[in-house]
């Protein structure tokens, strides 16, 4: 069994949980070693206190899971087939009842539900999220090490998309030409839809990128991540084409001084709230604090968008091991809008950096 699994059995022994039944492709792979998308089809790993767990997937897929090295049970099934029948027959060689069951209640849908519930009416549903979070939190040495590949490609990738700047050339034309050199790397997945914003466009915090035309005194964004063995990387770079006005300049410079003081904060001991606050009061004290409208960061790992959130209300301690991201933002409609983001590991001395694509104006001719 290994340690991820045998966490959580502890944490249902001592919760009085007899079983644990996990949808979700990231916690399926997180625990088990293996991931698939399985589209509408149903995918689970079954957890029990003391017996053997067990995965259930596409009969096409079991083939993938055995090679991806679960070497325990796997329930294969058939697109004519009841896999819900064939999971009850499982659970009861291990259990005979069930009094408590721990769920994603935020991934699982109500029709899987409703048949849960019909295999064990007198159950009780618990979330098994909030567990499955604090454990994911924390990287082990392996998860790290492929995190810096990923943050290593996607420095590569906003310094080809620098390099790309043309005036003239529209956000798409950008985009597109650093997804390909990402491929010809080897890259199959980005971490998120790629963002190439410029002038106005940039002002939009989650703006789509689109035909407009890069033109000599824009700033230009860059938001994208990559995914590699099955963890993500995510920066965000923000630069000038051509030289800029002293606006666009001061909202930058508010940015990195907001940014560079969150990433010294970041140490075992404060509080996820602490580090949002560190930017926002530089940010709030510029004039620019109704222009900073999201959180500071989030972490990072096999999703995107992990725990914790960085956000002024969030009173959780930082540990040594997290991984998470330090994004302040300013967004002045018709001015400017500049983000620069950091993925960062948390050591028992502070913040390792990650990223490592300048973050000091670069400024394209």
């Amino acid at each position: 069994m290994n340690q991820r699994l045998t966490k959580l059995q502890t944490w249902m022994r001592e919760n009085d949980i007899e079983v644990s039944f996990l949808t979700s492709s990231e916690n399926v792979f997180y625990l088990s070693g293996y991931y698939t998308n399985p589209h509408e089809r149903l995918l689970a790993l079954a957890v029990f206190q003391t017996d053997e767990p067990f995965l259930v997937c596409p009969g096409m897929e079991v083939h993938d899971a055995k090679r991806s090295g679960w070497d325990h049970e796997i329930i294969g099934y058939s697109d004519i087939e009841n896999p819900w029948e064939m999971i009850l027959k499982s659970i009861r060689k291990r259990i005979t009842s069930v009094s408590k069951a721990a769920i994603e209640k935020e991934h699982m849908n109500v029709e899987r539900y409703e048949q849960l519930s019909k295999l064990f009416p007198q159950a009780s549903f618990v979330s098994a999220e909030e567990k499955l979070r604090m454990l994911r939190m924390i990287k082990d040495a392996k998860e790290l090490k492929i995190i810096e590949e990923a943050c290593a490609l996607a420095d590569y990738a906003v310094e080809f998309g620098a390099s790309e700047i043309k005036e003239g050339k529209t956000e798409l034309e950008i985009l597109n030409a650093l997804e390909f050199v990402l491929k010809q790397k080897g890259v199959t997945e980005m971490s998120f839809s790629t963002m190439v914003l410029t002038g106005a466009n940039a002002a939009s915090p989650h703006g789509n990128p689109g035909e407009t035309k890069i033109q000599k005194g824009d700033l230009v964004l860059f938001d994208l991540g990559v995914v590699i063995d099955r963890y993500c990387s995510d920066i965000t770079r923000t630069v000038a084409f051509g030289d800029i006005n002293d606006k666009q300049k001061e909202i930058y410079d508010t940015v990195l001084k907001a940014q560079l003081a969150a990433i010294e904060t970041s140490k075992p001991g404060v509080t996820a709230a602490e580090v949002d606050l560190t930017a926002r009061r530089i940010i709030a004290e510029a004039g620019y604090g109704d222009y900073f409208p999201h959180r500071l960061g989030h972490g990072l790992g096999i999703s995107v968008h992990e725990y914790p959130s960085l956000t002024e209300t969030n009173n959780l301690i930082i540990e040594e091991g997290m991984v998470y991201t330090i994004e302040p933002g300013i967004y002045v409609p018709n001015v400017a809008g500049v983000r620069i983001e950091d993925d960062i590991y948390i050591t028992a001395d502070g913040a390792k950096v990650l990223t490592k694509f300048p973050k000091e104006l670069q400024i394209i001719k």
